[in-house]
């Protein structure tokens, strides 16, 4: 695991691992589980219950959620919960802190179709199950679009408004970060309301730090990514900064891969 680790990254290092339930649904594996000295709830992912997927090695995807860890603390932006490398009950595998969400909070929504709420951002209108219209929105705060700008530099593909998780203070966490990485394009995401809109200054300073230390093949950020990703795809990560900048924009859908996960929720 990298040596960039919070303390609270570092405390999900320490004793066995006791599991209460798995999480549904979910296409892999997903347990919750206890460190049985301290009581801490975590998310735990084991290799071992992936499904294989076409378009990523095998056994990858919860190395790539540490690999996002990695990148979310090198940003600053604490988009990612506490994640470590760990062995657990079912093997090696991803640990995450697991978070306690206000569900009061609707960060990205499907409402009737009309005029976005105030404070929300307007992105589709669609069908729902029983064919009436409805509008898919998501709110304009500087946390969820920090989560935005994060998506594009590693490439996610799969923000659904589920793994958007609101807590009671505003701040947002993002989560199952397994399809992240690939060398193509494969951003499918439901924040696509800032599509088009400036970076802002801070963005432009977090995202310049970024690429500076994905450059540094001594970095400690380099050497956490080559643990869990391809050489080529920390590359890419860092070539996606650097179009970041030079666009000075937020993109758009490319066209060439499906711009929203199925399902969105």
């Amino acid at each position: 695991m990298p040596e960039r680790l919070s303390a609270e990254a570092a405390d999900l290092l320490a004793g066995d691992l006791a599991v209460l339930g798995r999480i549904m649904p979910a296409s892999n594996t997903t347990l919750l589980v206890e460190q049985c000295d301290s009581g801490l709830r975590c998310v735990y992912k084991p290799v071992a219950g992936e499904r294989p997927l076409w378009d990523f090695p095998e056994g990858t995807l919860a190395g790539r959620e540490c690999a996002a860890y990695a990148v979310s603390e090198a940003l600053g932006w604490e988009v990612v919960p506490p994640t470590v490398w760990r062995d657990g009950p079912a093997g090696p595998g991803m640990v995450q802190r697991f978070v306690e969400t206000d569900d009061t909070q609707h960060p990205v929504d499907l409402l009737p179709v009309g005029p976005a709420p105030a404070g929300f951002l307007h992105v589709l209108d669609a069908l729902d199950g029983s064919g009436t219209p409805v509008q898919l929105v998501h709110e304009d705060t500087a946390a969820l679009r920090r989560m935005a700008v994060f998506d594009v530099v590693v490439n996610n593909g799969d923000r659904k408004g589920g793994h958007v998780l609101p807590m009671e203070d505003g701040h947002r966490y993002g989560v199952d970060h397994g399809v992240a990485f690939h060398v193509d394009n494969r951003l499918r995401s439901v924040l696509w309301g800032w599509a088009g809109a400036s970076l802002l200054d801070d963005e432009r300073a977090a995202l310049g730090a970024l690429h500076t230390e994905l450059g540094d093949a001594s970095s400690t950020l380099t050497a956490a990514l080559h643990q869990f990703v391809s050489a080529a795809e920390v590359a890419a990560c860092r070539d996606r900064c650097t179009g970041l900048l030079q666009a000075g924009v937020l993109p758009f859908p490319s066209g060439d891969w499906p711009a929203i996960p199925w399902p969105a929720f």
